[in-house]
């Protein structure tokens, strides 16, 4: 039975909130070139175009959007319907509307959406845990349609929980025939002694029944990213990495011997936010395996190693962990990192799909992980 972990980066929309930008440093001008412009008592077409590229730039037509809206049509007209928005948004023969809508999703790239699907027909595992997915009809859509180009046989369940987050970033499971999800718990309601949600994502409990009738657990989670208040992050991702750690000494404890803990935990291994769970818990991470399998760096830096890194010759920074009480460890046949949708931008370098040719043509920022179990 073999089990991954991968955090997608979303399937085929990703939220713009959560692209990298390159703006900073020029946004002190584009304000200044804005405030100018509005000043104008009277302004041209390139005036008003120039705007709009300014605001996207700068992030302000950011303020008003919403998660989702519906075009529909009445009498003739076209109305934008969502929360706040009124009638008067229409556009007909009669008006002569010449407007424009910025949307919050930005399209990924058609040959990144491929080298997501070659990743996983790579791997080919039983059980898929996925990170940062828009919702459960765009899995379905890349389950059915796309893992096929691939060579790679659908799975037969899925299923995907939203969580806290609004900008799809939901976690999703799927598994292939005689691995049935029994279960799946939710912890998006979790919170701390201020009332404030512990998870801004979620954190999920899957019970799954594998064909040989043993049970499986998977605790699955998405820990708080890092942000320009370090400090807050690193208190927020430590209270999380608490609560999933207790949810695995809780499993443990009621005699449950299978249980894996994968995710996104957004901190390197020496972190003290994530010490609950590499530290204070008997979990083994596979990338301390023997049989651990990787691609490793290219030249030089094969033979180095760098703090933070999965491995010496794995010179990225890990964020993404599979981690396996001792039971499951002791069954591990064979285990490893799949990076060759990860886009080498500096140095290390790595081998990589021959069809990645430039950074938005990546997979995702993130490798996949694996283990293959006797279980």
């Amino acid at each position: 039975m073999k089990i991954a972990t991968f955090n997608i980066q979303n399937l085929f929309h990703r939220d713009r909130s959560l692209l990298d930008t390159s703006f900073d440093d020029c946004s002190t001008e584009w304000a200044m070139e804005i405030d100018q412009l509005m000043a104008k008592i009277r302004r041209t077409d390139k005036d008003n175009l120039r705007l709009r590229e300014l605001s996207c730039m700068l992030g302000i037509d950011n303020s008003l959007q919403l998660p989702y809206a519906v075009v529909k049509r009445k009498s003739g007209f076209l109305f934008l319907k969502g929360m706040n928005y009124s009638k008067e948004l229409k556009a007909g023969e009669l008006t002569d509307w010449n407007g424009w809508i910025a949307v919050q999703n930005v399209p990924i790239e058609p040959l990144a959406i491929e080298n997501k699907a070659k990743i996983i027909a790579d791997i080919n595992p039983d059980i898929l845990i996925l990170q940062e997915i828009e919702d459960r009809a765009s899995l379905e859509e890349f389950n059915m349609d796309l893992l096929p180009k691939f060579k790679c046989i659908p799975f037969k369940h899925l299923f995907v929980v939203q969580g806290n987050d609004k900008r799809g970033q939901e976690i999703g499971i799927l598994t292939r025939k005689g691995f049935e999800i029994e279960s799946v718990r939710s912890h998006i309601f979790d919170q701390d002694i201020s009332g404030r949600n512990i998870f801004n994502i979620d954190l999920l409990e899957y019970d799954i029944q594998t064909k040989d009738g043993n049970a499986i657990y998977i605790i699955a989670s998405h820990l708080q990213e890092t942000r320009n208040d370090n400090e807050l992050t690193e208190i927020f991702r430590r209270d999380q990495a608490v609560r999933v750690a207790d949810t695995y000494k809780k499993l443990f404890a009621e005699g449950k011997q299978y249980i894996a803990v994968v995710g996104t935990l957004n901190a390197a291994s020496f972190s003290n936010s994530i010490i609950p769970l590499l530290q204070e818990t008997n979990l083994r991470d596979v990338t301390q395996h023997q049989s651990f399998n990787v691609d490793i760096d290219k030249g030089n830096d094969a033979g180095y190693f760098s703090l933070g890194a999965y491995q010496k010759g794995v010179n990225i920074k890990q964020k993404d962990y599979l981690l396996l009480s001792p039971e499951l460890f002791a069954k591990v046949k064979n285990c490893g990192l799949n990076r060759r949708g990860v886009w080498p931008e500096k140095r290390p370098m790595w081998s990589i799909f021959p069809s990645i040719h430039q950074k938005n043509e990546a997979a995702s920022e993130h490798p996949a992980i694996w283990v293959e179990v006797d279980v």
